[in-house]
């Protein structure tokens, strides 16, 4: 089993698939990778050599910010947001959706499961 970024990937899948289970790398970056480093994208990550893997390792360190440096990142742009006191932290700090969704109906996501409201009949 191969680990890049801290992430144990699938042996089994073929090597852009496995690389989007990196958070941060999709489709497109994974792909982007592959074509850099000359690898063939129908190989699977159980065929790839150790070196192949270290160079994937290395393209991914230097150039791409991902798994816990993201996650925190992301997190830090909220917060900041929130402690401005801005719209979208205010949105943010309520649970409600942050750019613009109606939330007359649908928002469930956001807002979690719908409460009854006490007498309220039609």
């Amino acid at each position: 089993m191969a680990r890049i970024a801290g992430v144990n990937i699938p042996t089994n899948k073929r090597v852009i698939v496995a690389l989007t289970y990196i958070h941060g790398i999709g489709p497109a970056t994974a792909t982007k990778i592959v074509d850099k480093l000359g690898i063939d994208h129908a190989r699977r990550v159980q065929d790839l050599t150790d070196q192949e893997v270290l160079q994937i390792r290395e393209a991914i360190d230097s150039g791409f910010q991902v798994e816990g440096d993201l996650r925190r990142d992301t997190a830090m742009n909220i917060k900041r947001l929130m402690d401005l006191a801005c719209y979208r932290g205010l949105r943010h700090r309520k649970g409600l959706p942050v750019r613009g969704q109606r939330t007359h109906t649908n928002a469930r996501t956001r807002k979690g499961k719908a409460k009854p409201i006490a007498g309220k009949k039609k």
